[in-house]
């Protein structure tokens, strides 16, 4: 998850963030926040004597898990796997923003100056090799992972004063300042406890092909290309409702797609362009099969360098939000399997305002054309304008082809637009340097709360109207966007206790964008998964991206 959770965090590891959160850059296709969920099998369902692998549940993926160790883990395919085989203290409630305990027992308890969180916890918790999970087996995850400095170590690095066991089974956590997002920050995969006796402490200690922690399924085995778990049969919750699930990794979305087709798999999950996709929902009546599909909270809009002529001039970059046709990328690029999207905000959020609908809607030609010529453009004098996408996603390279073939039918030669392609490793390198006029991207957060949608995207440390963004995430994400309305807004809605403060805040922030088009959303993906005919309990949501593999079965 790309986005700032910590204050004054480096420009190095800020801009890793980027890299990592835009998906569309790193080629990955889906996913923000992940939670175990339980289900609701029988335990006995265990105990039934087999000789067979028949209920066990055959997985397919392109997605490759590089790493099983939580502390280093930062890849949404590493995720599909912790956040089966680990739990963590709070979750979110399914397709809901709100957060229930999972390892804990209740939401934390608060004190009045918002840096001290109590955290009660299970008494019944074991972990896969036996230890017991107590209030010390967590102070020892969270200092591991702070401490062995993985990748995504700075989302507690700078955040966290002190953690201890205040008791056996309560925790308390010190914040260097408030943080109301906190709570929420604690349903990071990454932040699952993990065995004290099979973890080390130290810089670089990591194991990447073992996981030892308290979920309802044990590591059975680990490979390049294959993960085998199996049901723990001492798990704290409900047991699962099959006994172990096989993970094949695909080397192409192709190979994935046939295996779904043929049976040799039970569950193709992550990642089917639109065109397999669509073919599979096509055929799904006739064969029977199962196509689970919800809003994902990735998003994906367009970076619009606001330091660079012609865009250093606000009328242009709102003339360019209204050639923008949602509805028609939708149709062409997706066969309608994504969302249109008007705010840098999902729709789960209660905040998420369409500001972009409501001041320049779709495609508004007529309007672009007057604002346009009131600039000075013409077909004589054409605004020429790049466009720049990673040559990794297909779907950036066709919704570019297809926006500047409604702009070459419908502006009659006002606009020029260029798309261009380039390696991720050479945008990451440039973004923050001003190359790129505007670019396209995906972005998923770390965990599901607005404040993951809104500071990466605007904060900036050192800048000002007339040098736009010199040091801070507005300049690492490649927009140079600057506003001391905008810092303070971003602060006041971290550090407040008052939740009408904070929505008032989260709105009015939401408002500057659609004003000052620093970026252009443009859609919000959907996850699918596809189940055989007798497969059942495949589910997904929207505010949890992954698949939870506990309550899928096998009909009888």
């Amino acid at each position: 998850m790309v986005e700032s959770i910590v204050l004054g965090v480096s420009k190095v590891l800020t801009k890793q963030r980027i890299g990592r959160r835009t998906a569309s850059i790193a080629g990955l296709l889906s996913f923000c926040l992940v939670v175990l969920a339980s289900c609701t099998a029988p335990r006995e369902a265990l105990d039934t004597p087999t000789d067979s692998r028949l209920d066990r549940i055959r997985l397919g993926t392109t997605a490759q898990i590089v790493t099983l160790d939580p502390a280093d883990a930062y890849e949404l395919s590493s995720f599909i796997a912790i956040a089966n085989l680990g739990d963590r203290l709070y979750s979110y409630a399914p397709d809901s923003t709100e957060i229930v305990p999972q390892l804990a027992t209740a939401l934390p308890t608060i004190q009045d100056d918002g840096l001290t969180y109590v955290i009660p916890l299970r008494s019944d918790v074991v972990f896969h090799d036996g230890t017991p999970f107590n209030a010390e087996a967590m102070v020892f995850s969270v200092q591991r992972f702070v401490e062995n400095k993985g990748r995504p170590s700075f989302l507690l690095s700078d955040i966290i004063s002190s953690v201890e066991a205040t008791d056996t089974y309560e925790l308390t956590v010190r914040l260097n300042y408030p943080f109301a997002a906190f709570t929420a920050l604690l349903t990071f995969p990454g932040l699952c406890p993990v065995s004290p006796n099979a973890y080390d402490i130290g810089e670089g200690e990591f194991k990447p092909d073992m996981f030892v922690g308290t979920g309802p399924y044990i590591l059975k085995s680990y490979g390049s290309d294959t993960l085998e778990l199996d049901a723990f049969e001492d798990y704290w919750g409900t047991q699962p409702q099959n006994t172990g699930v096989d993970i094949q990794r695909f080397s192409s979305q192709a190979n994935l797609y046939n295996a779904f087709r043929t049976g040799s798999i039970d569950v193709a999950y992550q990642s089917l362009d639109a065109d397999r996709i669509h073919s599979l929902e096509e055929l799904a009546p006739k064969e029977g099969w199962h196509v689970v599909a919800t809003e994902s909270p990735t998003i994906s809009y367009l970076v619009v360098n606001v330091e660079q002529p012609p865009l250093d001039r606000i009328e242009v970059r709102q003339a360019l939000a209204m050639l923008v046709d949602r509805h028609l990328l939708n149709e062409r690029v997706f066969y309608g399997q994504a969302e249109p999207l008007y705010t840098l905000l999902p729709r789960s959020f209660a905040a998420s305002q369409p500001v972009f609908a409501n001041r320049y809607g779709d495609g508004n030609i007529d309007r672009a054309k007057v604002l346009l010529r009131e600039s000075g453009f013409s077909a004589e004098r054409p605004l020429n304008l790049e466009i720049w996408f990673a040559s990794t996603s297909s779907e950036n390279r066709l919704a570019t082809t297809v926006l500047k073939a409604a702009i070459d039918r419908d502006l009659g030669g006002l606009v020029n637009l260029e798309p261009h392609s380039v390696e991720a490793a050479t945008a990451y390198g440039y973004l923050d340097k001003g190359v790129y006029s505007t670019f396209m991207l995906s972005w998923y957060a770390d965990f599901f709360d607005p404040d993951n949608y809104l500071k990466p995207f605007l904060d900036c440390n050192e800048g000002s109207i007339e040098t736009g963004c010199t040091d801070g995430e507005s300049q690492y994400h490649g927009s140079f966007y600057y506003s001391k309305r905008a810092n303070e807004l971003l602060d006041l809605q971290r550090q407040t206790t008052d939740s009408v403060t904070r929505t008032r805040s989260i709105v009015e922030l939401q408002e500057m964008v659609a004003d000052e088009v620093p970026y252009i959303p443009l859609w919000q993906t959907k996850d699918y998964a596809f189940a055989g005919p007798n497969i059942e309990g495949v589910a997904l949501n929207s505010t949890q991206q992954t698949l939870l593999f506990a309550p899928i079965r096998k009909a009888i």
